[in-house]
């Protein structure tokens, strides 16, 4: 390395003295290949995102002393050879989060609302719900049925989901048999002909 900073330099001066410029194409070419030993640029992959050099994964160049003192001691790239390579394309299919794909939501319209209650109150109505409950004398049952109960069962066996104020029940529900109990569903829900209002039919049985 001596010898080429010894020699560079003789080339300075032999420039400085003759007054020809790096620009002239007498200038002897080994002039060039002097300045290019100063000048080289090394190839790197970053193992980090780094501001001005670019993402986690690419191949830059830079120069051998700011790789040395700066990017090498902190881990920030490594020299662009088939080994480093390799564990860099590998560890980056482990660690780099996969892309979540994006699902526009389409906001329902207010036919399409209707057309769902429309289909709940036409599965309450077909629909038979059993219960089974224990007894004391007579068919009369241990402990009534209250209304709340009923809208959890009607969650459970028929996945649909109702409030207590849609179901009329004035008392709960205390002997066996079969009730058809009142519905009180929106009135902008079309009713099938014939029929005069929505029902839910309830079934108790002996436990």
């Amino acid at each position: 390395m001596a010898y080429i900073q010894c020699g560079r330099n003789v080339l300075r001066w032999i420039v400085k003295d003759t007054g020809l410029h790096s620009s002239d194409p007498v200038l002897h070419p080994l002039y060039y290949l002097v300045q290019g030993v100063r000048h080289r640029k090394l190839e790197v992959i970053l193992t980090t995102s780094t501001l001005k050099l670019g993402k986690a994964g690419e191949t830059v160049k830079v120069a051998p002393g700011y790789f040395r003192n700066h990017l090498m001691p902190k881990m920030l790239a490594v020299p662009n050879i088939d080994k480093f390579a390799f564990l860099i394309r590998e560890q980056r299919k482990i660690y780099e989060p996969e892309e979540v794909e994006k699902v526009e939501v389409v906001p329902k319209t207010k036919e399409d609302k209707m057309k769902e209650y429309q289909s709940a109150a036409i599965r309450l109505d077909n629909a038979k719900l059993v219960l089974r409950r224990f007894i004391k004398v007579d068919n009369e049952l241990r402990e009534p049925v209250t209304k709340d109960e009923l809208v959890a069962e009607v969650a459970r066996q028929l996945s649909v989901r109702i409030e207590p104020d849609n179901l009329h029940l004035p008392s709960p529900l205390s002997a066996l048999g079969d009730f058809e109990l009142p519905l009180r569903l929106p009135k902008a829900i079309p009713l099938p002909e014939g029929k005069v209002q929505w029902t839910l039919n309830v079934k108790i049985r002996r436990k």
